[in-house]
């Protein structure tokens, strides 16, 4: 009698086990994000957190999302990035340059996370890197500025001088220049990702200096605005600006960070998850334009479109030789274009960019 309730009770806790597994077992994954800017920027880590919703739409419950939005670069980053991977977080989404490091020294201590790196270019076992290819967006608003200027001079708001920025104003230098010999550019550096009033004066000082067309690398829709009251034209960055500016932007570089959180928790949560690179651009869509403005003569629409539809299929290339230098030096001959080596690098301008690039 005794064996048998000794039976019955070792039934019942492991159907109590049973379930207390089953629960565990459906917990949902805690995925993290950390933003540079706050997520009303309108900018990029807007697009970022837009990427976050439609993991919660794609996943549901299945899926706890977290982020942490204005995290300075450095030691605040490590900190709150080290938070997340002991609060739990299966997955970290870091999404500034300067988070680089700081994910690398965290994803050591805590090697069965998985870490994703945007824009940066060092990889561990359980660190991988994604970006998108920026430049082709600024090669075709480059293009378009080069057939609707009138004073041969476009302004260009910049963050900090490191690759991805330069690499930027140069393709979108490029671009201007492939239909417009005589247009140039210049650059105005703010030293930082997010800051209305700086962008704001930075635009200003542009136009003053005989800018009717404004292009940036910063995350606020300020530019923008600045131009619409300036009655001159922009570009939107990282995401569709134009109800801020209806009149001023012409288009803008848009970016889709959606499909890869959605396919990278997916590869996380059945096993399939390594590390390593993607750089994607218009062809995989990752990169979008935004329709192009009423303002924008049909002639020119049909060339950006035209721009759009060769760098997707290859056939154009922002850095096709021969790519030269501001003192007019080849750095790639004709018949050649950069490696991504080469782009991932880029410390120089290029021909048609005015100024001293920051050291």
């Amino acid at each position: 009698m005794r064996f048998g309730k000794l039976i019955t009770a070792i039934a019942a806790a492991g159907a109590l086990s049973l379930a207390a597994f089953s629960v565990q077992a459906a917990d949902p994954m805690k995925v993290g994000f950390v933003y540079v800017g706050p997520i009303g920027d309108h900018g990029w880590s807007y697009q970022h957190d837009q990427g976050r919703l439609a993991v919660e739409k794609a996943f549901g419950g299945k899926v706890k999302t977290i982020y942490a939005e204005s995290v300075k670069e450095g030691p605040d980053a490590e900190r709150v990035i080290r938070k997340m991977a002991a609060d739990g977080a299966g997955i970290i989404f870091t999404t500034s340059f300067g988070y680089m490091n700081p994910t690398l020294k965290v994803a050591k201590q805590f090697p069965k996370v998985k870490f994703e790196h945007s824009t940066g270019y060092k990889r561990s076992k359980n660190v991988s890197t994604y970006n998108i290819r920026f430049y082709e967006g600024r090669y075709v608003a480059g293009v378009i500025a080069g057939k609707m200027t009138k004073t041969n001079t476009v302004g260009y708001i910049a963050s900090f001088p490191i690759p991805e920025v330069v690499r930027g104003i140069n393709a979108f230098a490029r671009g201007l220049r492939s239909v417009n010999p005589k247009a140039s550019v210049k650059v105005i550096w703010v030293s930082t990702w997010f800051d209305p009033g700086k962008e704001g004066d930075a635009t200003k000082a542009l136009i003053d200096q005989g800018a009717d067309m404004i292009a940036q690398h910063t995350d606020s829709p300020a530019p923008l605005k600045t131009a619409e009251e300036g009655g001159v034209h922009g570009f939107g960055q990282a995401s569709n600006m134009v109800a801020f500016a209806p009149k001023a932007q012409l288009t803008a570089s848009v970016n889709n960070w959606s499909d890869y959180y959605v396919a990278r928790i997916k590869a996380a949560m059945d096993g399939s998850w390594k590390s390593g690179d993607v750089w994607g651009g218009l062809k995989s869509g990752m990169l979008k334009m935004a329709k192009f403005n009423a303002k924008i003569p049909a002639d020119v629409q049909k060339l950006a479109q035209d721009t759009i539809a060769g760098l997707t299929s290859g056939k154009i290339h922002a850095f096709a030789g021969p790519v030269k230098d501001q003192s007019g030096k080849v750095k790639i001959p004709a018949g050649k274009s950069m490696t991504d080596g080469e782009l991932a690098g880029m410390n120089w301008y290029v021909e048609g960019v005015q100024g001293k690039l920051p050291k």
